[in-house]
């Protein structure tokens, strides 16, 4: 495979590892969609969504939805080759990154057939933000005051408000909602009982409770980091709607950009049991506010036979305190 190929399908902070994703077709349920003792689909597990595939398609790939088992096998070993090559050039002790060979998932991941997690709209790209959120973003990174609402990194450094949300431990990078590939930690566990689905990401600590028992939404003036879900079942398709999202996130974030202001997102994402050990992963953004129009994606959540462990964000986090500890060093002689 050409290295233009591999270039273009890793786009900065939006590629991480997961198994092989074939078109939707081959998405068909089994005909023995597991079930739990009271007859729903048992959604009940460890999943694992790590992806390569970037959340849009390469503008060179504009005219492909897929790639061949080949071209994806090639792009996932060269990939690999490449994490592995640039931990070998670092020079010894560097401080501040993560082994890409050996922190990551990027070792045992194939690369999706699908040349971008979005596939709707048909050209696979992120829709242009309305004129009025265009706005509000140029004022927002001049440094107006406005509430930072990325997940790591941020505008400024004079207090850690001032950092994303996920330096803050406050949500995970990859949590979502929607939840889309990071760094490390993709991972989901879910609980069901006949009246609630509970989503655990372990990234933050991160819990949504889903109720299937019909309970009215939250009023407009209840608002939560992570939204208030509603679900319900449509044939052996979990939907959850989330609504009530805080100002204080974005409408749609990704691990180093974000989009507008989740006040106004409705999100809808469906939870299928294909088989034994795939579960599709669907999710439509819907913010007339921030997005021309609403777009959707699709990625398969693999079984996994590890268990969950504990992701201690703020214990020994000395990366926030460093940076802020810094910025005062440098203020300290910059000083008359």
């Amino acid at each position: 495979m050409q290295r233009t190929l591999t270039r273009t399908l890793i786009l900065p902070a939006l590629v991480a590892a997961l198994a092989m994703l074939a078109p939707a077709a081959a998405f068909a349920q089994s005909a023995e969609t597991p079930r739990t003792p009271w007859g729903d689909p048992d959604l009940g597990g460890v999943w694992d969504y790590w992806t390569f595939t970037p959340l849009q398609r390469p503008e060179d790939l504009a005219d492909r939805d897929t790639l061949t088992d080949e071209e994806a096998a090639a792009l996932a070993q060269e990939l690999n080759a490449e994490a592995l090559a640039r931990d070998l050039a670092a020079p010894p002790g560097s401080p501040g990154g993560y082994s890409q060979a050996v922190w990551t998932d990027r070792a045992r991941a194939t690369a999706l057939t699908q040349t971008a997690l979005i596939v709707d709209p048909p050209d696979g790209r992120i829709p242009p933000l309305t004129p009025e959120a265009e706005a509000r973003e140029e004022a927002r990174m001049a440094g107006d005051g406005q509430p930072v609402r990325i997940r790591v990194g941020g505008y400024g450094v004079a207090g850690p408000e001032e950092r994303g949300v996920a330096e803050r431990c406050l949500l995970g990078f990859s949590t979502g909602p929607p939840m889309l590939p990071g760094g490390y930690n993709n991972n989901i566990q879910v609980f069901q009982t006949p009246d609630a689905v509970v989503l655990l990401l372990e990234m933050n600590h991160d819990v949504r409770v889903v109720p299937l028992d019909g309970r009215p939404a939250l009023t407009d003036d209840i608002r939560q980091w992570m939204g208030s879900s509603r679900g319900r079942w449509e044939g052996d398709t979990l939907v959850v709607d989330t609504r009530n999202f805080t100002h204080r996130t974005a409408s749609f974030s990704l691990t180093g950009l974000a989009f507008g202001s989740a006040e106004g997102l409705h999100l809808v994402e469906r939870f299928t049991r294909v088989d034994g050990d795939t579960l599709l992963y669907e999710f439509t953004v819907n913010d007339p506010a921030t997005f021309t129009r609403s777009f959707s994606g699709r990625l398969p959540m693999n079984r996994s036979d590890l268990p969950l462990y504990e992701y201690a964000c703020h214990e020994g986090n000395y990366g926030m305190e460093n940076l802020l500890r810094g910025a005062r060093a440098e203020e300290r002689e910059a000083a008359p």
